[in-house]
């Protein structure tokens, strides 16, 4: 079984920064990726950033040079820094992990999705 648990989030005022912690724990599990995604009503969920394993990141073009990911791997941790935060930045923020789970019938991949945090910017 693998959990993800995030942290951070809230509410910040415009050019504000905000910094995302979502920590993978479980076994039997290696990493394929690991990022976030945001989502507001009536919109689909979309991809904000993304590490993958070998160590390349993917950023949507809304967030390029104001995001940053990175991670730890000893704690299968990922972090994403918000700076210059914009009023349509707001969201609910979802950490996903993408991993290849060891099970008793072999490995499989498997999308995994935190509970969701919170981002508000607004003055």
């Amino acid at each position: 079984q693998v959990r993800l648990v995030e942290s951070g989030g809230g509410l910040v005022q415009p050019g504000g920064s905000l910094r995302l912690t979502c920590a993978a724990s479980g076994s039997m599990f290696v990493v394929n990726s690991m990022g976030y995604y945001r989502q507001t009503p009536g919109k689909q969920r979309e991809l904000v950033a993304t590490i993958y394993s070998d160590g390349s990141m993917k950023y949507a073009d809304t967030v390029k040079g104001r995001f940053t990911i990175s991670r730890d791997n000893a704690k299968n941790t990922v972090y994403l820094q918000m700076n210059t935060l914009k009023p349509e930045d707001t969201a609910v923020y979802y950490c996903n992990l993408f991993a290849t789970v060891a099970g008793a019938t072999g490995a499989r991949e498997y999308d995994y999705w935190g509970q969701g945090t919170q981002v508000t910017v607004s003055s």
